[in-house]
């Protein structure tokens, strides 16, 4: 099999793999995912299109991500790890799909307008 490449994205984050036959080993900027990402949850997050997909053990990953922090990352590598996977079977695409996977989650941060504090808190009100 050759090398599957795949993006993902999400906020400000950009994550490129390269998915290809091996034994289930994740390296994310050339280090181990579980070292990059130490919070349990996020390491389910980028394990969950594998679970889904039944393929676990079956695929190498390498990871380069770049941009945003840790929980965009994460979600970035998420869509490209499901993109990947429907490149390779695409039998793997109606799970992916019903459990929201291959969508790309289009929230971001809104801008500080002027005359506010914040994107919607604005300076405290004063009557006299």
């Amino acid at each position: 099999m050759e090398v599957i490449n795949a993006l993902g994205r999400r906020k400000n984050a950009v994550a490129r793999i390269f998915l290809k036959d091996g034994n289930g080993k994740i390296t994310v900027n050339k280090k181990d995912y579980k070292t990059y990402f130490p919070i349990p949850t996020l390491q389910y997050v980028i394990n969950q299109p594998l679970e889904i997909a039944e393929s676990l053990t079956k695929y190498d990953i390498q990871a380069n991500i770049d941009g945003g922090g840790v929980t965009g990352q994460a979600e970035a590598l998420k869509l490209a790890i499901a993109r990947a996977l429907c490149k390779i079977n695409p039998e793997h695409r109606p799970p992916l799909k019903a459990k929201g996977l291959l969508r790309r989650d289009p929230r971001m941060v809104e801008r500080k307008k002027p005359g506010q504090k914040k994107a919607r808190k604005r300076f405290q009100f004063s009557k006299r």
